[in-house]
């Protein structure tokens, strides 16, 4: 390896960052719908002329696969002579362009300097609804990518510094939304204007040569770390098995087993034994299996390692075609986040037998518990289309307790704030909260869960709600118990309340019908009877647990050391 300056390389990586962080701010801020606005459901990538990742902002793990499969599409479709200045690409589609599904749109914008293609700058948008058979585009029971939307192969939108409109109207009018798709897709454009111009400026003050070296020693020097990473673990292999509910059609869970196999500083990732590709929309495209190794990797390995195509180099993935992690076209793969958070939760659990206990994580809630709610809009001709993943427990720790109520793994969006939900939408907000009792006890308790309960204000409204975990709960580790199960409740309190299956369609209820989401707790870490009191008081005192539930899971002995801290406070139990 050759040498370099550990200074300067650190400097110039922050350089880098900060142009994709610009050019983050730049797309949420601008953009006009709230899925972006406001949850920041969107990512931001720069890569350079050879289609490999020099910097990614800290936004939305599972993105990476989708904006890596744009550029490399684009490098084999074109010529570089056939790319012209001012050229801007889109895609969407996990067949033709390497994405991961409909919703997710991907604008690539080459950066020329001195006449030479050098760079992409490049940006994904997660756009409300683009379609197809149901509001969202996004269904379980979807059974071909047919049924998911419109299927954008990679087009240029942009054609030497001049919009096709033609190509814009073509999106937009297939969308429920097509005023948010215009707004956003041109702010998407803008979003990597404004990165394009960062990197000439870079550029311009350091020259081609020194930018080129300095990427060069970045990339050197995350492979090199990541290599020693692995080789620190020692040769060995470790195999875990988990379930994905169901496949959207109900039966059985399906399997989602991984292989972990160290040899050297080499590092292979193998899904042999894992199920069948589904029937429903729970398949994974190769983009997004490759984003959701590199994710559990950087996490177990080297949480602060650059995101960049050193990552990538020390590891090798395979998955039998035909299975959900490598499904066969014309395949439905709209739920293939659903489906990344238990395979990330696999990953990780074959990562705990290869480290040390003080390295190794319980199981977080796997999932991402999801709401699609669609009607007539209240402040606009036409119909609305509100999409939002909720979070719930992480796991816990060997010296912490697992965060309540967040996204985990691949996916790190923002919540809505109710606020904007009620102003934007004919909706109603009836309960957001954690869940007491959600996190599995242990030494360290898992994260709680997240209620959301909301109510429609509109006749003829179509509601879909989907969590996995509800069948199988997020495991303790070391002794912890379970997390808590998901849950969806239809018309909570009423006298038509009932518990809905986790794959169920949606379906049109009536004005002032509310809808429920219980999402997962996190696994504990170490046995229940080693938790300090204080700790056991602490969440006796937030609420956190209940009297009943610290004495059953924690036993009389501690319950009361707890109580009596409360005691002394004059708090007592809740």
């Amino acid at each position: 390896m050759q040498p370099f300056d550990p200074i300067a390389m650190e400097v110039f990586s922050n350089r880098l960052l900060t142009i994709t962080e610009e050019m983050g701010i730049t797309l949420v801020r601008g953009s006009f719908s709230p899925n972006i606005k406001e949850r920041q459901d969107c990512s931001v990538a720069l890569f350079d002329y050879k289609g490999r990742l020099i910097s990614q902002a800290s936004h939305i793990p599972m993105h990476l696969g989708a904006l890596e499969g744009g550029v490399r599409t684009i490098l084999r479709r074109y010529e570089i002579d056939a790319i012209d200045d001012g050229d801007v690409f889109m895609c969407n589609d996990a067949y033709l362009a390497g994405g991961t599904h409909s919703p997710d749109i991907t604008l690539v914008t080459p950066i020329f300097w001195e006449g030479q293609l050098r760079f992409f700058a490049t940006n994904l948008g997660h756009h409300s609804d683009v379609g197809g058979s149901t509001p969202g585009s996004v269904s379980p029971t979807a059974r071909t990518i047919y049924d998911e939307g419109l299927r954008i192969p990679l087009v240029k939108v942009m054609r030497a510094g001049q919009l096709e409109s033609d190509i814009l109207d073509m999106v937009t009018s297939n969308s429920r939304e097509p005023e948010d798709r215009s707004f956003d897709l041109k702010v998407q454009i803008a979003a990597n204007e404004r990165g394009r111009r960062l990197v000439l400026a870079l550029l311009e003050n350091h020259g081609l040569e020194q930018v080129e070296k300095s990427i060069e020693d970045v990339l050197t020097y995350t492979e090199r770390r990541l290599r020693n990473r692995i080789a620190a673990l020692g040769d060995g292999t470790s195999t875990y098995t988990t379930y994905l509910d169901d496949d959207g059609f109900g039966g059985e869970p399906v399997a989602i087993v991984v292989t972990l196999t160290v040899d050297g500083e080499s590092l292979t990732v193998d899904f042999e034994g894992t199920g069948p590709q589904a029937r429903g929309a729970y398949n994974m495209p190769e983009a997004a299996l490759n984003a959701t190794v590199y994710y559990c990797v950087k996490t177990m390995l080297d949480p602060e390692l650059m995101p960049n195509e050193g990552m990538s180099a020390a590891i090798t993935i395979t998955a039998p075609k035909g299975t959900l992690a490598n499904p066969v076209f014309p395949g439905a793969i709209g739920m293939r986040s659903c489906t990344a958070q238990p395979f990330s939760g696999a990953i990780i659990g074959a990562f705990n037998a290869l480290l040390p206990e003080q390295r190794q994580m319980a199981a977080g809630n796997d999932a991402m518990p999801a709401l699609v709610v669609s009607g007539q809009s209240w402040r606009r001709p036409g119909t609305y289309v509100y999409v939002e993943t909720i979070g719930g427990g992480a796991g816990a720790l060997s010296d912490h307790d697992g965060a309540d109520g967040t996204h985990v793994h691949i996916t790190n969006s923002s919540n809505l704030p109710v606020e904007a939900l009620e102003n934007e939408y004919p909706l109603l907000v009836e309960e957001y909260c954690l869940i007491p009792d959600s996190g599995g006890a242990g030494r360290y308790r898992g994260g709680l869960g997240i209620a959301r309960e909301i109510r429609v204000l509109a006749d003829e409204t179509f509601f879909y709600a989907s969590s996995e975990k509800t069948v199988i709960k997020p495991g303790g580790l070391h002794g912890g118990d379970e997390g808590s199960n998901a849950q969806i409740i239809y018309a909570p309190g009423m006298a038509q309340e009932k518990y809905l299956p986790a794959n169920q369609p949606g379906t049109v209820i009536p004005k002032g019908t509310s809808m429920r989401l219980q999402t997962p707790g996190g696994g504990g870490f170490g046995p229940p009877s080693q938790r300090l009191p204080e700790a056991l008081a602490a969440d006796l005192r937030s609420g956190k647990h209940s009297p009943e539930f610290a004495e059953a899971h924690y036993g009389l002995t501690l319950y009361r050391a707890a109580i009596d801290l409360l005691d002394r406070e004059g708090i007592g139990a809740r």
